[in-house]
């Protein structure tokens, strides 16, 4: 019998479940892919009303300060020396419903809203530099594969490592979920990514590729395996419950953040592909350079109110940063507002979280829960009657960069280092020591052991390998030992 073909929900064929329609291998994508454009729009749908992704969480208030100079890589107000930012962030666990333990192996997501003289910036990323895929048209298939099965209602070890031995491009993140920071000890003591490639422009025009990495000032910390099943039971809410005790009695937490800065012309022979998600840029390439700091020092009047409403997306970027060819965050940039106006409504940018600190100038109108007019004059532009005008002289260009090439469904261009399994190998041989390596192979042994098949056990296995031999054999050994 032959394998049956992925259609649409029209029952039309669809060409590829891998790859979004772009402008050449590195383009930007299209908004004629209807197909990609259909899966975002039915996954934002699926859940009422909790986030259908990182719905468990905890949040506060607090500053951002710069510290130190960058001014000349960005014109962003945010990042202008001196500069101090009201700001809100939330953290939360990805796979996991509301009532979910905060201990779960999983990644933690990491939502910073800042409120500028520009507008509002938001920076949505998570506690890795990296993720699963590259492509944001399996996104969508990667969060089904860490939910629960629609037959019993469970989570199932089978459904994850069936996906990730099929998208090898998994491993290099499946490798930092299995380590230590798989569990982090509490919010607190996890680092923050932006994870994605974006561009900064400085007040000359002069264009720069730039990944933001938020370091904790506690340290990094974690549980073990033994510890998280334990907790999970003990304490459900820990995480949540840590962060907000620790802010009401004075402790505030922090995070300094540093940048890479890539020169705009080496994206194009730089030795990884520099907008692949699943890799990192390795700091001995582009050091890490001092921006500021951030520090929560504001609980929530109101969890519901400002962190349950909270809305968080990487579309809201204000002058002097943009976006870059990393197609993960192309998809993003659609989808976060999408979800938004589905789950909370098309006016949450009313709510007090996510209302702006300046004036807002917008031809918006109507629609449920609005409660500020537009104050535009006439509901349309242009209008004679002092409606607000787009300024194209004074905010320059939009952010982008030069593409060009036939309409394809194809993976990124291959840089001259890239594969899938390099940089993953090199984090267990050369960030891991020996002791955090036995964690890891004792991790991955628990988690295969737990209701994985045959036929994807051995995928699993040979996974490992292709990681690191020696690793892929303990793996298997603890695995077939029983």
């Amino acid at each position: 019998m032959s394998t049956p073909y992925t259609t649409n929900n029209a029952g039309i064929p669809v060409e590829s479940d891998a790859h979004s329609l772009t402008v050449g291998s590195d383009g930007p994508i299209l908004l004629q892919d209807h197909y990609l454009i259909e899966k975002m729009a039915q996954f934002n749908r699926e859940r009422v009303p909790e986030r259908v992704v990182h719905a468990k969480g905890a949040g506060a208030y607090g500053v951002f300060e710069v510290t130190n100079d960058v001014s000349q890589f960005t014109k962003a107000d945010l990042f202008q020396p001196g500069k101090r930012t009201r700001m809100l962030a939330r953290f939360s666990t990805v796979a996991g419903e509301m009532g979910s333990p905060d201990t779960w192996r999983d990644p933690r997501g990491f939502a910073l809203k800042f409120y500028t003289e520009l507008g509002n910036f938001d920076l949505v990323g998570n506690n890795t530099p990296i993720f699963f895929v590259r492509d944001p048209i399996k996104f969508q298939d990667f969060i089904r594969s860490q939910k629960r099965r629609p037959d019993n209602g469970l989570r199932d070890n089978d459904m994850q490592w069936d996906f990730w031995t099929l998208s090898p491009e998994s491993a290099h993140m499946v490798t930092w979920l299995m380590g230590d920071r798989g569990i982090p000890k509490t919010y607190r003591h996890m680092n923050g990514y932006g994870s994605h490639t974006y561009m900064w422009i400085n007040g000359a025009g002069e264009k720069f590729w730039v990944k933001y990495h938020f370091k904790t000032d506690q340290g990094i910390d974690f549980l073990t395996q033994e510890e998280a099943d334990h907790l999970a039971g003990a304490d459900t809410d820990c995480h949540r419950r840590d962060l907000f005790t620790s802010i009401k009695r004075g402790e505030h937490p922090s995070w300094s953040l540093k940048v890479q800065v890539m020169p705009f012309d080496d994206a194009a022979d730089y030795r990884f592909n520099p907008f692949d998600l699943t890799k990192v840029w390795p700091h001995g390439d582009y050091p890490l350079i001092d921006v500021g700091r951030m520090t929560l020092n504001e609980n929530p009047e109101d969890y519901f109110v400002h962190i349950e409403q909270a809305a968080f997306e990487p579309s809201n970027m204000i002058p002097g940063i943009g976006p870059s060819p990393d197609k993960m965050l192309l998809g993003r940039l659609f989808s976060y507002a999408d979800t938004h106006r589905y789950r909370i409504g098309p006016n949450y940018t009313q709510l007090p979280p996510n209302r702006p600190h300046v004036p807002v100038h917008s031809y918006a109108k109507d629609g449920p829960m609005r409660f500020e007019p537009a104050r535009t004059g006439a509901p349309y532009a242009p209008n004679s009657y002092g409606g607000p005008e787009a300024d194209l002289t004074r905010f320059g260009e939009p952010a982008g960069w030069e593409t060009a090439g036939a309409m394809v469904r194809e993976p990124y261009k291959l840089h001259r280092e890239d594969d899938d399994w390099g940089q993953a190998g090199t984090q267990v041989r050369q960030v891991l020591d020996d002791a955090a390596r036995a964690r890891l192979v004792s991790n991955v042994s628990g988690h295969l052991k737990n209701g994985v098949s045959a036929p994807i056990l051995e995928r699993a296995l040979q996974y490992w390998r292709n990681i690191d031999k020696e690793v892929g054999d303990s793996i298997a050994a603890n695995v077939n030992g029983g």
